[in-house]
């Protein structure tokens, strides 16, 4: 038979293969909650935000479930998603967005007129404008983004800067966006972007490259932030046994 093409896993991917595979053969039954993610990363020698993505992935795909106040639950079900195909990393996406975008706004800050930087509010105000209507914010975010791409009259770039924003879309993004996106996240975050309208507009360009940087810094913090159920998880009363948890063994 022909050769295939090879391509490299990514890790959250193997991650969540290995889990499905002990959930799979029993390891974890139905209603086991996992090990904290924190414990997850040091079993398995990896990363939180690896863990967090291949949890999400398991997530989509129907395997677990986060219970609010209690952990993260093996499901007991019959009919499964398909596995997620090689999406591409939420957390990676945006730690290549800062190192693009923090450029870009320094670019930015030292080629951008009046008027683009006029643009830029524009994109602020949309981003207001769709949060009070109870939407997310993502047009005017898009728009905010691809404009000081524009800056730098390279196609190339601005087909990057388009192409990471968008994968917001895919399934992992709006997994993680679910669990730790709200108005009030919204709200810092378009505070952030005026910070980096206000250093464009001053033609500062180290202290653009640094709002943006934040900015994007500040985004991956906010999808690393405790699981809601780890957050608000009650104390247990005395005597009242904890639920079943197991060690990865694999």
């Amino acid at each position: 038979m022909p050769l295939q093409p090879l391509s490299p896993q990514r890790l959250y991917r193997q991650i969540a293969d290995q889990l499905r595979a002990l959930i799979e053969r029993g390891e974890f039954p139905p209603g086991t909650r996992l090990p904290p993610e924190r414990d997850l990363a040091v079993q398995l020698g990896v990363s939180r935000p690896s863990v967090r993505e291949a949890l999400i992935a398991l997530e989509v795909e129907g395997r677990v479930e986060v219970r609010m106040g209690s952990g993260i639950y093996v499901r007991e079900s019959s009919t499964r998603a398909a596995t997620v195909h090689e999406a591409e990393s939420p957390l990676e996406t945006i730690r290549a967005r800062a190192l693009i975008e923090g450029e870009l706004a320094a670019q930015a800050a030292q080629r951008m007129k009046r008027a683009q930087v006029g643009g830029l509010r524009e994109a602020i105000a949309l981003m207001v404008q769709e949060s009070a209507a109870g939407q997310t914010p993502t047009q005017g975010d898009r728009l905010f983004h691809t404009r000081i791409a524009e800056a730098s009259e390279n196609s190339v770039l601005l087909r990057v800067v388009s192409e990471l924003f968008d994968e917001r879309h895919n399934p992992l993004f709006e997994q993680l966006g679910s669990h730790f996106e709200n108005a009030r996240s919204w709200a810092i975050a378009i505070e952030e972007h005026k910070a980096v309208v206000d250093a464009i507009a001053r033609q500062d360009a180290a202290a653009a490259r640094e709002a943006m940087v934040r900015h994007l810094a500040n985004s991956h913090e906010r999808f690393m932030a405790s699981w809601p159920a780890e957050a608000e998880a009650p104390a247990r009363a005395p005597g009242k046994p904890a639920a079943r948890e197991r060690k990865v063994t694999a």
